[in-house]
């Protein structure tokens, strides 16, 4: 609309000011009409929580941790000698919270800060930047999220228990210094990066389609791998084959066991991040598979030494366990039985037979169980995905044998990153403060050497 000219300019005020009124009032009217939408739209890219998957994630957390104290403690505590109980039941506490420190500082970051690079998560959430009450994490059902701090709990009980698993196969010989030191460096140049590598959308692993459901490449193959070459690197123990090293006591072993299987809920069902189907296959998977284990087990104990021990059972256990985590939550329930026997078959002969002729020093069968056991059930979860043989099938396109070769080369880029970084961390740890004790500590225990108690008095 033009203005005449002819007009006062009082009038030309008048005017110009009613029709920016009403420019401004439809501007404002199109805004309300408008603002259902754009919350809408914000509704939808955003997460929403749901408070039970909420509450599931929480208490698997806390499953995570019952794992790692009193559970992995005491089960390595009972099956070393008296006067080195308590050196692994400070070890495993030490490094539990050692690690959670160091994940809230740039661990988590570094795993899962966003960062676009195949190999770790960038420096976007060190010291937890940006992370408040209100962030969402995104679960597997679009829309749906849990708060970020919860995830942020439930990914960091993973990596307190991984490095806390690879000090069983050098137990009873290694300083505690050491054994801290190496876990800081271990966690921040090995566990980080795979499992960055396997879980994080725009990891390397995850691009190629793996599938890890809880860790059987990031969790038990890291670990197992990284115990071996520490038992290689530090030397057998003073005495053996010599000298009684039989556990001191088979209950506190059978505890552990029970809470390690307890709390394994927690890690494998846990890992769906929603409280849904999912979870419950992971769950029923958890029992058979274990249950398969440790029939297996006992019956080859059987059958090979005459006997079925409570020590072979506890073994099948975590052999069961440690199988089915990669594969729990896409397979069957059939072929979980089926994968925990074959594991622990398979894990057996590895501590009975393989261990004995190499003569290598793995003290509580970490490589022997965790690294085999972690192998096994990465390859298994790729042939017993197919529906075919009871899973929930492969994603569209992909074939069993496609599928088993990928889970090949994410097993051998686990095996070769942890085994080499591990050598290599050993080697700067033995320079810094030294791997072993003296010979005198050794003999007298490191309860007292390295901690100035003892576990039980006369």
């Amino acid at each position: 609309m033009k203005i005449p000219t002819s007009l006062t300019s009082a009038v030309r005020s008048t005017l110009l000011g009613s029709l920016a009124l009403t420019a401004f009032g439809s501007l404002a009217a199109l805004a309300q009409e408008a603002a259902p939408a754009v919350a809408d739209a914000a509704a939808a890219a955003a997460p929403t929580v749901n408070k039970g998957d909420t509450a599931w994630m929480m208490i698997s957390s806390v499953l995570v941790l019952f794992m790692i104290v009193p559970g992995l403690a005491l089960f390595y505590g009972g099956l070393v000698r008296a006067k080195n109980v308590l050196s692994v039941l400070m070890q495993c506490t030490g490094i539990a919270a050692v690690v959670m420190i160091i994940w809230v500082f740039y661990g988590y970051s570094f795993a899962f800060g966003g960062g676009t690079s195949p190999y770790w998560g960038g420096l976007g959430k060190i010291f937890l930047s940006g992370v408040t009450p209100a962030s969402v994490a995104a679960t597997f059902t679009k829309g749906v999220g849990i708060p970020e701090y919860v995830f942020i709990c439930f990914q960091m009980t993973f990596a307190a228990i991984t490095p806390a698993l690879i000090i069983g196969a050098f137990a009873e010989r290694i300083k505690f210094s050491a054994t801290i030191l190496f876990v800081i460096l271990w966690v921040t140049f090995v566990y980080f990066p795979i499992a960055h590598m396997v879980w994080d959308s725009n990891g390397l692993i995850y691009g190629w389609g793996a599938l890890d459901f809880a860790g059987g490449t990031v969790v038990h193959i890291n670990a197992g791998i990284a115990g071996l070459v520490g038992a290689l690197v530090i030397g057998k123990r003073a005495g053996l084959g010599r000298d009684m090293m039989a556990p001191h006591s088979m209950p506190l072993t059978m505890i552990g066991a029970s809470i390690l299987w307890v709390g394994w809920f927690g890690f494998n069902a846990g890992s769906a991040l929603e409280a849904n189907g999912i979870a419950t296959l992971a769950m029923i998977n958890t029992f058979t598979a274990t249950a398969g284990a440790i029939v297996a087990w006992v019956v080859i104990e059987a059958l090979a030494r005459k006997t079925a021990s409570m020590l072979g059972a506890a073994s099948g256990v975590v052999a069961g366990l440690v199988a089915v985590t990669p594969a729990a939550g896409t397979i069957g329930p059939v072929g979980a039985i089926l994968l925990g026997a074959i594991a622990s078959i398979i894990c057996y002969y590895m501590v009975a037979v393989v261990k004995p002729k190499l003569g290598y020093d793995d003290s509580l069968d970490v490589f022997g169980v965790h690294g085999i056991g972690g192998i096994i059930g990465a390859i298994g979860t790729g042939f017993f995905t197919s529906t075919a043989l009871g899973g929930v099938g492969y994603a569209e396109g992909v074939t069993m044998g496609a599928q088993v070769f990928v889970q090949i080369k994410a097993v051998l880029v686990t095996l070769v990153w942890s085994g080499i970084g591990s050598l290599i961390l050993y080697k700067i740890v033995d320079v810094v403060v030294g791997l072993r004790p003296t010979a005198e500590a050794e003999s007298i225990g490191l309860d007292l050497t390295s901690h100035g108690e003892a576990a039980y008095h006369n």
